[in-house]
């Protein structure tokens, strides 16, 4: 298992035993994410620029996962060693310069790099995936009855994986907006947000870490940081007191139903779990957040108030008022007459893909109408969260949208180019739509 990121020895210290100092700017510009992706995140073996890599951040990084610091000449030079190896152990080891001011600066970075992609350690691939882009880390540790063989099932590796993506994508919606309860807004952005994301797992199946490139995804752990911290005061206040106070005012810090679902998930089944943030050295520490945040833990006694703080998220979420622009993609009603429910999707006025609404007869024949012809309708109403903002409640309003001879043919093709689709065109064109 990977060290926790919380032990003694971890962090930017100095490795005298003298606790974290803070990274000075490097001497050469840190690597640049590439564009694209992923970028040297999937290089295979690749290696690092040795002559982009600035030594303190190495250092910096080794002694976060773990790598002690044994020696070598004071102002000079350091040689680490991988974690759980003893003095005189034998085995890999790193000689590490503590800047580029020595002519062999550069060279040694390069026989370093080249040792770590060699290193069988676990740790030594995490380290280079935080060189190869500056990164801020979130780990996860579940405690669960191992398998055979001492390792974790299969199964309940996915748990964790699950879990770890849900939270990730909690703090990604907090980033676009705070609501105790999201529900499908914001969530293509909030996924797209979460594309350049890379994740290790430990090879016991109990731990597993995110990396999260800096840029873009900085704000995601920053939003974490704050939200993990304020759900796990929010728990202690309502089992110490038995009052919900504290998860009303931790939306505000990011906590949502989406997050307490996920520690759910993440708890659920163990004997606790623990999650801890690292920020990348390259690129400091940010405005608001301590150098080294405290590893946040939620053990099965706290999933009562996790439980009901998700309950009460749901229902507290009140409708949102919009005026919606949207393309219409399903049709549908029980009779040639009466009111019929409408699919759109959505082009504008509301951070959702799609929505469901029910027209009275006159506003289904509108959107009838315009569907043959390939316009939007735009409508008033109220997005309701017990649809998980998916459907609009007292429509009202409902005209077509006036658009170009382009972005109509682009609309038709959009709209009709399954067959499914298709099979909708034909319901709309119908003797049922002609009265």
């Amino acid at each position: 298992m990977h060290r926790p990121i919380d032990d003694s020895g971890h962090g930017t210290g100095d490795g005298a035993g003298r606790g974290p100092a803070p990274v000075p700017p490097p001497y050469r510009a840190h690597p640049v994410p590439a564009a694209g992706p992923a970028g040297p995140w999937t290089a295979g073996d690749g290696v690092p620029d040795p002559g982009r890599v600035d030594p303190r951040v190495l250092g910096a990084l080794l002694a976060r996962h773990g790598w002690q610091r044994r020696g070598g000449a004071a102002g000079r030079y350091g040689r680490w060693t991988p974690p759980g190896s003893g003095p005189g152990s034998g085995g890999t080891s790193l000689l590490v310069p503590d800047s580029l001011a020595f002519p062999d600066s550069e060279d040694l970075i390069g026989e370093a790099l080249t040792a770590l992609a060699r290193s069988g350690t676990p740790s030594a691939r995490e380290v280079l995936t935080g060189l190869a882009v500056p990164s801020d880390e979130i780990r996860w540790w579940r405690e669960v009855p191992p398998g055979p063989a001492g390792t974790v099932p299969w199964p309940v590796q996915e748990q964790l994986r699950s879990a770890a993506r849900k939270i990730l994508l909690a703090g990604a919606l907090a980033v676009r907006g705070r609501a105790g309860y999201h529900g499908s807004r914001h969530r293509a952005a909030a996924q797209a947000a979460l594309e350049p994301v890379v994740v290790a797992t430990d090879p016991g199946g109990r731990a597993l870490t995110a990396f999260l490139p800096v840029p873009p995804g900085r704000p995601v752990a920053v939003r974490l940081h704050h939200a993990l911290h304020a759900a796990r005061e929010a728990v202690d206040y309502r089992r110490a007191t038995g009052g919900m106070d504290a998860f009303d005012s931790a939306v505000g810090a990011g906590v949502s139903r989406e997050l307490t679902e996920a520690l759910v998930a993440l708890v659920r089944g163990t004997e606790g779990a623990r999650i801890a943030l690292a920020w990348a050295p390259a690129a400091g520490v940010p405005a608001g957040c301590a150098v080294r945040p405290e590893p946040v833990e939620f053990s099965p006694g706290d999933l009562p108030a996790l439980r009901e703080a998700s309950a009460r998220y749901l229902t507290d979420e009140p409708s949102v008022p919009v005026r919606i622009t949207g393309a219409v993609v399903r049709l549908r009603r029980s009779g040639p007459r009466g009111e019929g429910t409408v699919k759109l999707r959505v082009l504008g006025g509301a951070d959702v893909g799609h929505v469901r609404v029910t027209l009275d007869e006159e506003a289904y024949r509108t959107a009838g109408h315009a569907h043959l012809v390939g316009l939007p309708i735009r409508l008033v109403g109220r997005l309701e969260s017990r649809g998980g903002f998916r459907r609009l409640a007292d429509p009202s309003a409902v005209v077509p949208v006036q658009v170009d001879e382009a972005e109509r043919d682009r609309l038709m093709k959009s709209l009709h180019g399954t067959a499914e689709d298709a099979a909708f065109f034909e319901e709309a064109c119908g003797p049922d739509e002609s009265g």
